[in-house]
């Protein structure tokens, strides 16, 4: 029974999604107006900026991959990479299930578990590192406006957590420090695990710690993670000249992390309604134009979520 039943989760999934992203089909309307007077040039120009801020992240994926001596197709991983990126956006709970999804193709690439579940896990990590340096970015190009906002406690503080995090991935002696205290504090408050908690700690060190990266691959790592995000800001950057108006260089990074940390949040999925709402508060907060703004915002989402589905 289990192809017919996985064929019909499939399914449910589909009918889901289609669901959710109806419920959302409102940003597209009003478009109309705005699409007869666009510079198509830059949007053109915006569209080759996103597949190369999905290229970056691929790349990422490639980097951690080849640290474990896994040599993954390029052309695949990038195909897994937008697959990936449509489930995020179309599932509640999508990011966890594009990790799913992520580690499942990563075996499928000859992954073992442990290099799958470290290369997962290392996405993440070297994701959020580099979205939180580009968003401390965008405080130091705003700092005026930044401490008026009461910005500057928020993003420091995130970029710190996000440091530390980092560091539990790349060190061993932190992480083992983190690891052992969640694990004897369940062991301690629900009886589990109910084997040798030391045993149980020293496999699991052995199985997170299979693959260790060197300074020279976290540079790399952490460039292509920041790529990733700065092309993507670009694409949103050229919306602005294609909709005739000038770019809010000042706001424009801050905005854009005030963004995608909202996307980040299990709100919506995909962020859709919260991406479009912060975003466009933060750039008029300094000095925007509201209708430009509005459909810069529409018109980069239109490629970097709909296009992308």
């Amino acid at each position: 029974y289990w192809p017919a039943l996985r064929f019909l989760v499939g399914i449910g999934a589909v009918v889901i999604a289609l669901w959710v992203l109806d419920s959302h089909t409102d940003e597209l309307s009003g478009f109309s107006g705005v699409l007869e007077h666009l510079n198509w040039i830059w949007v053109l120009m915006a569209i080759a900026a996103e597949i190369i801020s999905f290229i970056c992240f691929a790349g990422l994926q490639y980097a951690l991959l080849r640290r474990g001596g896994l040599q993954a197709p390029k052309g695949s991983l990038l195909k897994v990479t937008f697959a990936a990126q449509a489930l995020t956006s179309s599932l509640p709970a999508g990011v966890a299930v594009a990790a799913v999804y992520g580690f499942r193709w990563f075996r499928r690439f000859g992954a073992d578990s442990a290099l799958a579940a470290w290369a997962t896990a290392g996405t993440v990590v070297a994701s959020t590192v580099s979205l939180a340096l580009v968003a401390t970015l965008g405080l130091s190009l705003a700092a005026g406006e930044g401490a008026s906002l009461d910005l500057i406690p928020a993003i420091i503080g995130v970029l710190l957590a996000t440091i530390a995090v980092g560091a539990l991935f790349v060190y061993e002696k932190p992480m083992f420090f983190v690891l052992s205290s969640i694990v004897r504090a369940s062991h301690a408050l629900v009886g589990r695990p109910k084997a040798n908690v030391a045993a149980y700690i020293d496999r699991l060190m052995v199985s997170i710690t299979s693959v260790r990266l060197g300074w020279r691959e976290v540079i790399v790592v952490v460039l292509l993670g920041t790529a990733n995000w700065l092309f993507d800001c670009a694409c949103f950057a050229m919306m602005f000249l294609a909709v005739h108006s000038s770019i809010p260089w000042k706001g424009l990074l801050l905005a854009y992390g005030a963004g995608q940390l909202a996307a980040a949040l299990p709100i919506t999925p995909g962020g859709l309604g919260a991406v479009e709402g912060s975003i466009t508060i933060a750039l008029v907060a300094f000095g925007g134009a509201r209708t430009t703004t509005v459909d810069a915002v529409l018109l980069y989402r239109m490629v970097s979520f709909w296009l992308v589905l």
